[in-house]
């Protein structure tokens, strides 16, 4: 077989393979030397071989929520019963989020892509957040994720949503669509980090609507509406009262992050 011409192509082919092979690993070689990526976090290197712009140590201070957890609002059990579900419509089915925002490391990555304009981040970050375990249904009718829209300016001054930049990435790995022509901002809104939880809810209170040329697709659907961060849920509430009056007929909600109130047990 090695003498015919067959064989010759063969050996060609299996050597154009391996010189393929080698450019590639000397390319990537090239790049990690002149072009490192830093952690955008700790600004240390990220080792060779990992993937994205966040470290895997920096991954490892991020802290999950602990166990056990509401079965419909995710939020860690303390002594007494839920109080976190008192702040869900009762058309809302289930909300989860991965880890603490504050203090420490989630936060920080939140941070990056949220204000530092750092959009790769959004891939690590979905990719952890379907780690979260769904009641059955939830997972079974999930129709498509929703971002929370930010307003016109806001989004142009940012260069881009997050949450869409995070929906993208779910919507992808669930194998889902993602619908980001549903949801509008009405108004611009005083950003509710500063605010009282009464505050965050008159806030936002009507900021948000329903495209007319999206209730079709809406009526009859559960979806998932996806933000960064949720702290009291007044936002997603407001934009889930917009769904549903709109025709959907169950929304959830999917966060990275979920800000710890007082006594709650953010250590694992």
């Amino acid at each position: 077989m090695g003498g015919t011409p067959e064989g010759y192509r063969a050996r060609i082919a299996q050597s154009a393979s391996s010189l393929t092979a080698v450019a590639g690993a000397s390319g990537r070689a090239l790049v990690d030397l002149f072009l490192p990526i830093c952690c955008v976090v700790c600004e240390r290197l990220v080792p060779h071989g990992e993937k994205g712009i966040v470290c895997g140590h920096c991954w490892t201070l991020v802290r999950e929520l602990p166990y056990p957890r509401c079965e419909r609002c995710g939020h860690p059990l303390g002594r007494y019963s839920c109080q976190w579900c008192d702040y869900l419509p009762p058309f809302v089915r289930a909300a989860r989020s991965y880890c603490w925002v504050s203090p420490g490391t989630g936060g920080e990555i939140v941070h990056a892509l949220k204000y530092s304009g750092w959009r790769d981040v959004a891939p690590s970050v979905a990719q952890r957040m379907t780690r979260v375990a769904w009641p059955r249904d939830v997972a079974e009718e999930r129709a498509a994720v929703i971002p929370v829209p930010l307003a016109p300016s806001r989004e142009r001054e940012r260069g881009y949503n997050q949450s869409a930049a995070i929906g993208a990435e779910l919507a992808r790995l669930w194998k889902i669509p993602m619908w980001d022509d549903v949801l509008t901002r009405t108004r611009a809104t005083r950003t509710q980090t500063e605010l009282t939880p009464g505050e965050r809810l008159s806030n936002v209170a009507g900021a948000f609507r329903v495209r007319e040329n999206a209730r079709a697709k809406l009526r009859g659907a559960h979806v998932l509406l996806v933000d960064d961060v949720v702290t009291t849920g007044a936002t997603l509430s407001a934009c889930a009262d917009a769904l549903f009056e709109a025709g959907a007929r169950i929304i959830s909600y999917v966060t990275f992050g979920r800000a710890p109130a007082a006594g709650d047990r953010v250590s694992p």
